[in-house]
């Protein structure tokens, strides 16, 4: 039975993360649902595979009611925990997987429904039979499909879609930085959108916008107040991989601060993600 539940773990991640946006939520779904895997009858189960999606499914659905409140309540803006990875596969290979599991990506599905969430990603992610989504999601198979449609409706109208190569992508992201480093406003407007988004999750722990920023004016300009307020070689960056994409992570001397991914067109910065909250980023991080 082991052997089985290790051979669908990744898949059964995979859904349960994009369905809670926490990575620990996730893991404890995993191990809620090898429980009921470990006790279960397998000469009962004919399809290994469906009966653990099913399972995995529902607890993530619950588990996603019982905090959409407390995600309402949060102090500021609530952004997902990312996923620190390392991974031996050629950047553009990583950037392809990473589409739907981007920071971008999982926020705009934070604004669907919970039974929205679970049937789009079933069906457009994981490309589950709409018959295998009316028995997991307990629904006839026309109201899923009006599940998926709206959501998919939605998604396309919110999510980002630019197609960029990895260089580019990470030719950005260290301009980014630089700019970010330096406080040079021209440096900072000229890789800024005028409309750009700063979406910072501090969660009430450390200092961060209790709102979205928008306008590169005002990103500019908490750009260039942090910059004078810290000492020089006191904040040091560094690229990484968060959710399979190119991210900037930010130390104030050997303390992982915040973990900073962008959505842009290879030009200009369309929206930031900062994740802020010391209990999303991981502990293991160690400066470089």
């Amino acid at each position: 039975m082991t052997e089985i539940f290790q051979q669908q773990r990744d898949r059964l991640f995979g859904i349960a993360y994009r369905m809670l946006g926490s990575r620990s939520e996730a893991e404890d779904v995993l191990q809620d649902a090898w429980l009921r895997w470990s006790s279960a009858d397998i000469d009962d189960i004919h399809e290994p595979a469906a009966w653990l999606t099913t399972v995995v499914t529902r607890l993530s659905l619950d588990q996603l009611r019982r905090v959409k409140q407390q995600r309402l309540d949060y102090i500021g803006p609530w952004l997902p925990e990312p996923l620190v990875t390392e991974s031996a596969e050629a950047p553009d290979v990583l950037l392809e997987l990473a589409d739907d599991l981007s920071l971008a990506f999982l926020a705009v599905l934070e604004r669907l429904s919970p039974e929205e969430r679970a049937a789009y990603l079933l069906r457009e992610v994981f490309d589950t039979p709409y018959s295998e989504v009316a028995g997991i999601l307990n629904k006839q198979e026309a109201a899923c499909r009006k599940l998926v449609s709206r959501a998919r409706e939605r998604v396309q109208a919110e999510r980002p879609r630019y197609t960029v190569d990895a260089d580019t992508h990470r030719d950005v992201l260290q301009r980014f930085a630089d700019a970010m480093q330096s406080g040079d406003a021209a440096d900072l407007l000229a890789l800024l959108h005028p409309e750009v988004e700063m979406i910072s999750d501090g969660g009430g722990k450390v200092i961060a916008a209790l709102r979205v920023l928008r306008g590169a004016e005002r990103v500019l300009r908490l750009y260039r107040a942090v910059a004078r307020r810290t000492p020089p070689g006191v904040m040091n960056w560094r690229v990484g991989l968060a959710n399979g994409q190119p991210a900037l992570f930010q130390y104030v001397g050997r303390r992982l601060e915040s973990i900073v991914t962008i959505v842009h067109d290879g030009q200009r910065i369309h929206s930031i993600y900062n994740i802020r909250n010391p209990d999303k980023l991981p502990a293991t991080e160690k400066s470089h």
